[in-house]
Formats: structure tokens, C-alpha cells, sequence
């Protein structure tokens, strides 16, 4: 077997019975890492210690695992700019919390008669927020509605850690915004004493 080291060194092609010895007299675990590898590797190790960092890492990656949702904003042919720009918002800010955003047209009587105008609304929309989404999904129609569908450029677990360090970062600004004004009032609180001490104090007599 080929033998490597607690550090990762390597120790080279050796007998079982050797590695069996060394891992012995090291008070590790002789544990096989690759066995499909001609010869099959094996490292000295705590298994124990190994199998509780491993367990530790799963349960990290698990915390962090965030599911990415598909949120949907249902617009009208015939959208005014100021409810355009609050569906817009609404996209942009599903997206930039990395769930992926589903945009549907619903179509109303004669309006089916006129996709092209369906499409080039799509378009503006993906247009308008290609800063932060690309398009998964072109406008295609089903019956009375148009879809397309939009994916966040960057993955959602990403986006919650953003979240948290800018939650801490105003958690911290809010803290020393405190401190500073406590700060200022102790100050203004002691002027104003010895200002009054002064106006107290008796004229001295000549």
C-alpha cells in the first residue's frame, strides 16, 4: 500500500504490517482513503477526530445551503410607467436576494392579437435589470399569458451572507451612533455644571 503521513507527507509503498506498526506507535488509525488506487492508499489519522470534523463540515454546508425559489409578478399589457417601475422593484429585489423571478403577461380580449407588444415589454424588463439577472427563460406565450423567466447572477446563499454583513455593519453603526451621542451628552451635561458652578460662586470682595 502506498502510506501517507498524519501531516499528509509522503511516506512511500510500504507492507500492511509496517504501516499497521508505524500507526501503532504513532497512536493513530491506519485508515484506507483511495481504495480503487493501484496501490491502494492509506493515511495515518484520528479517525475520530476525522469523522467529527467531517460531520462538522456537512452540518456547516447544510446551514449555508439556501433553496432558490421561483417568485412570480404578473404585469399588464397596457402598464402605466409608475406601476411598471413598483413590478420592476418587486423583480429587482427577488432577485438580488437570489430567488429567480418569473414574469407573466396576461393577456385581456383583442390583446392576444398582439404578442409582439408582450415581448418588447419582457425585453424592457430584462434589459432593465441585466445588471443583476439573466434571462433563463425567453418570452414565449401559453394561451392568454406571456412568461419569461429571469435567474439571479449570483447564488442565493451568497446573497443571504451579503445580507448578514451589511445587518451587522448597520448593527455596528447603530452602536457607535449610541455611544457618540451618549458621549455628547455626558459632555454637554458636564459643561453645563460647571457653567452653573461658575455663576454660583460668590463675587470676590476687593
Amino acid at each position: 500500500m502506498r502510506l501517507v503521513g498524519p501531516s499528509g507527507e509522503q511516506v512511500g509503498v510500504v507492507q500492511i504490517e509496517d504501516a499497521l506498526r508505524l500507526a501503532r506507535e504513532a497512536d493513530l488509525d491506519l485508515v484506507e482513503v483511495a481504495p480503487e488506487a493501484r496501490p491502494p492508499v492509506c493515511k495515518l489519522m484520528d479517525f475520530g477526530k476525522y469523522k467529527y470534523e467531517a460531520a462538522m463540515k456537512a452540518r456547516d454546508a447544510r446551514r449555508n445551503q439556501a433553496n432558490t425559489q421561483l417568485k412570480e409578478i404578473r404585469f399588464r399589457l397596457k402598464i402605466d410607467d409608475h406601476d411598471y417601475e413598483t413590478k420592476k422593484g418587486h423583480a429587482e429585489r427577488f432577485l438580488n436576494g437570489g430567488d429567480k423571478v418569473k414574469a407573466i403577461i396576461q393577456f385581456r380580449g383583442r390583446e392576444q392579437s398582439r404578442p409582439e407588444m408582450g415581448i418588447r415589454l419582457l425585453e424592457r424588463l430584462a434589459e432593465d435589470v441585466a445588471d443583476i439577472a439573466i434571462v433563463e427563460s425567453q418570452p414565449r406565450q401559453d394561451g392568454r399569458n406571456m412568461t419569461m423567466v429571469l435567474g439571479p447572477l449570483r447564488k442565493k446563499a451568497d446573497a443571504k451572507s451579503e445580507q448578514r454583513r451589511r445587518r451587522e455593519q448597520e448593527r455596528i453603526a447603530r452602536k457607535t451612533a449610541r455611544s457618540e451621542r451618549a458621549e455628547r451628552n455626558a459632555e454637554n451635561v458636564g459643561a453645563k455644571g460647571l457653567s452653573q458652578e461658575a455663576n454660583s460662586e460668590p463675587d470676590s470682595e476687593e
